[in-house]
């Protein structure tokens, strides 16, 4: 009888090993790039799509790197104060290093950076836990843009409908999400079939590093924060 491979031991070291060597492996990267690159910037994002990001991190390829990942490791490697920064000011980057962020290191005209960055956005089908931009109603009646197919998975969704001489009929008006709340698994499938997308990948600057000066982009962020923080 073949051994069942749930009961297969697994050796925790290795891959303690593995982790820790990627993780210098980063900061080895990272600090790399200070050398390489004339400045960088701290990104937030919203609403993350990979292959999207992919397509915005490949059209800079030639004159950019982009990280993302823990931002711990990504302090250690710039720096986390005044006494261990790689280069002086970068420790103010590490405090900016917060949420969902990431690092952009760049040969750019600081004017592009800023352009491509906020021109850039793509529009998505909401997932689960996002919160609904708007109250999406269906009245009662006949379901046109539905198959007689679709009406068992309708149900499962828990729209209330039926079979009407073979069209798709919602017995009474179905609210699939509330402006302001949380989708839920349902309503994210729904609004999917109603082509409805909710979901904005955007990248927003934080702040600019570079061997001059030192630049924050957000509002509501001053020197005095990063120093206090």
């Amino acid at each position: 009888m073949p051994k069942s491979k749930r009961n297969r031991p697994v050796t925790l070291s290795k891959t303690k090993k593995k982790g820790r060597e990627h993780k210098e492996n980063v900061v080895n990267a990272i600090r790399e790039s200070v050398e390489k690159y004339e400045s960088v910037y701290v990104f937030t994002f919203e609403n993350m799509r990979n292959l999207k990001f992919k397509e915005f991190r490949d059209q800079l390829k030639s004159s950019s790197r982009f990280f993302l990942g823990s931002n711990k490791v990504m302090q250690v490697a710039l720096g986390r104060s005044v006494a261990d920064e790689i280069r002086p000011g970068l420790h103010k980057i590490s405090k900016l290093l917060r949420g969902d962020s990431g690092l952009c290191f760049t040969s750019l005209p600081k004017e592009e950076v800023v352009r491509l960055f906020n021109e850039y956005e793509d529009y998505d089908f909401a997932r689960t836990g996002s919160i609904a931009t708007e109250k999406v109603e269906l009245e009662e009646g006949p379901l046109d843009q539905f198959t007689h197919e679709m009406e068992p998975f309708l149900r499962k969704q828990g729209m209330p409908v039926r079979l009407n001489k073979g069209v798709v009929e919602l017995v009474s008006d179905f609210t699939v999400c509330e402006e302001g709340k949380p989708i839920s698994p349902e309503a994210a499938r729904i609004l999917r079939l109603l082509a409805i997308k909710m979901a904005t990948f955007k990248l927003h600057l934080t702040c600019r590093w570079s061997s001059e000066d030192f630049e924050i982009y957000r509002e509501g962020l001053e020197d005095s924060d990063i120093e206090s923080s």
